[in-house]
């Protein structure tokens, strides 16, 4: 469904990403794993077209789309819900999901939409008049996801999605992530938690200073003296 290569990405003369290559089958979950500061952002930045490589390309469902806006990129299926959610804290819950459903293709399918989604999120019901910015962090957050399903995306890429959640609010979003591809959606996420992260996904990409160093399933990653280098600061033997 979606192949990136040869990414090399700056900022101004700063370059973040190297070489940096993923590959994601239809109906998977890929996790993006490594230390602060090790591209995954930029890399899931420069996916949906929030950032431009200098170099690479990226194709989705078999058509390339690194010179296409990140709107043109909605469009063509790929959500992205932004680290640190991202909503308007002063407008409702309501009106941040529609804005979701900005595209032509997901605006035809705005009630339809609402419908599902709260069928997967029931709070929303009772919450749609409240201000986004009066939620708590784990509601916020399942705001932003519902409101990246609003597009209606076939691939849904999240930031960091249970970044500085309770481990009860971890383990509902978790929930609602395997409720999402059950429903046949493919999803990509960044999380620093490895044991977390390869609990959810099928297989994983663990990038370092900017490279991808190492990719495999999900229990090969979790055996890997490499990743326990990575992240425990052991030795990779």
């Amino acid at each position: 469904m979606l192949r990136a290569e040869g990414l090399n990405v700056a900022y101004g003369d700063f370059q973040v990403l190297w070489d940096a290559s993923i590959r994601v089958g239809e109906g998977e979950i890929v996790c993006l794993l490594g230390p602060n500061g090790a591209g995954k952002s930029t890399l899931m930045n420069t996916l949906s077209g929030l950032l431009k490589p200098r170099t690479g390309r990226v194709e989705f469902r078999g058509k390339r789309i690194d010179r296409l806006p990140a709107h043109r990129i909605v469009a063509e299926g790929m959500s992205h819900v932004l680290e640190r959610r991202r909503l308007f804290p002063y407008l409702t819950v309501r009106e941040n999901l529609v804005l979701g459903a900005h595209h032509p293709g997901a605006r035809r399918h705005r009630e339809e939409s609402l419908v599902h989604i709260e069928a997967i999120f029931p709070f929303l019901r009772e919450r749609r008049q409240q201000l986004a910015h009066t939620l708590s962090g784990g509601e916020q957050q399942m705001v932003a996801i519902a409101r990246g399903l609003m597009a209606r995306p076939r691939l849904l890429m999240i930031d960091e999605p249970f970044l500085g959640l309770a481990p009860r609010v971890v383990e509902e979003i978790v929930a609602v992530i395997r409720r999402i591809h059950a429903d046949g959606v493919t999803i990509i996420f960044i999380e620093q938690n490895v044991e977390l992260a390869l609990r959810l996904a099928d297989r994983g990409y663990v990038l370092e200073s900017g490279r991808t160093i190492l990719e495999g399933s999900s229990p090969e990653l979790l055996q890997s003296a490499e990743v326990k280098r990575i992240f425990l600061g052991g030795r990779a033997g």
